[in-house]
């Protein structure tokens, strides 16, 4: 596996039923309302009804000095269980959403499979790939007390 590669793995557990957690994740315009990392998401192109096929530009500061941009499509949605999209642009990849309703809470796991693009990254990856990870685990753990938060209201 190139050291430019990684495999990023996510789990949260919100005190929500799935359907708003569906919502909330299937609306990404929102999220820079609950997401302190996502500065700015753009609709590029529409979905169908049930959003594949959408294009959307979105805006990340991170814990690190250097902001990310990634374009991405919908191209799986499977109601109250599976998103998945293509990015590419500075990260290249794919992610899916991965949703379980248990017993007053949904259990939400991301996994996160890109290769960085820019070339800055891309050298560095080696040396730098725990300093990437843990930046990535502290937007995602922001990511999960914003939704939190933003359900809780």
């Amino acid at each position: 596996m190139a050291a430019t590669h990684f495999d990023l793995v996510t789990h949260w557990r919100i005190a929500a039923p799935v359907e708003r957690v569906w919502s909330a994740l299937t609306d990404p315009l929102a999220w820079p309302r609950w997401w302190p990392y996502v500065r700015r998401v753009q609709t590029l192109r529409d979905g169908d009804a049930d959003g594949i096929g959408a294009v959307r530009r979105i805006e990340w500061a991170t814990r690190l000095p250097y902001e990310i941009v990634i374009e991405v499509e919908a191209v799986e949605s499977v109601r109250h269980r599976r998103l998945r999209g293509r990015s590419r642009g500075q990260l290249d990849g794919e992610g899916i959403w991965l949703l379980r309703a248990g017993e007053g809470i949904t259990e939400v796991t991301y996994v996160w499979r890109v290769q960085v693009a820019k070339p800055w990254m891309r050298c560095l990856a080696p040396l730098l790939a725990p300093v990437f990870r843990w930046n990535h685990n502290g937007v995602m753990a922001a990511g999960e007390k914003g939704l939190r938060r933003y359900l809780e209201r």
